[in-house]
């Protein structure tokens, strides 16, 4: 497992470019495309916060099975994948195929990860979830990201493993 302060830092540097989140149902695995996100220590365990929107397939999915794989490109070349799973529904297609991406399994084998090089990856349990409150939000924000559109639900978990592939 990598040190907390090398997968942080690799994580910080690239999120904001677009990570892929890896959910499965128990049968069927789909991914997503998050640009938000944070790493840090809490509970005295290292975790990942991520936000997923009610409306998200990934959502049904983290509603059944409680883990989640996070696989974030250390440079560009997974640019055009991370933009079609970023604008597509797993309902609508098979993202994996539609994006020439595959899986494999993860080293706790519970949900997959994203199949290739260059690849930071992050195995996750659920250990918190919360339907964010809007109106808590910071009026500009709330106002730039939460016009019209569902609520994410905040999810905070345990990274139970982390390499680079």
């Amino acid at each position: 497992m990598l040190e907390a302060k090398e997968y942080a830092k690799i994580f910080a540097d690239r999120i904001a470019k677009g990570a892929f989140l890896t959910t499965c149902d128990g049968q069927k695995s789909d991914t997503m495309t998050i640009g938000w996100g944070s790493v840090g220590y809490m509970w005295a365990i290292p975790t990942v916060t991520v936000m997923v929107r009610q409306t998200r397939l990934t959502k049904e999915n983290l509603n059944q099975v409680k883990s989640f794989t996070i696989s974030v490109p250390v440079d560009d070349s997974y640019k055009d994948a991370i933009a079609l799973c970023g604008t597509k529904s797993g309902r609508d297609l098979d993202k994996f195929a539609a994006a020439g991406l595959k899986c494999k399994a993860s080293k706790a084998g519970t949900t997959p990860v994203i199949d290739g090089k260059g690849l930071l990856q992050l195995e996750c349990t659920v250990l918190y979830e919360r339907l964010m409150d809007v109106d808590a939000l910071a009026p500009e924000l709330k106002d730039k990201w939460y016009t019209g559109d569902t609520e994410h639900t905040i999810y905070v978990a345990k990274i139970t493993d982390a390499y680079l592939d």
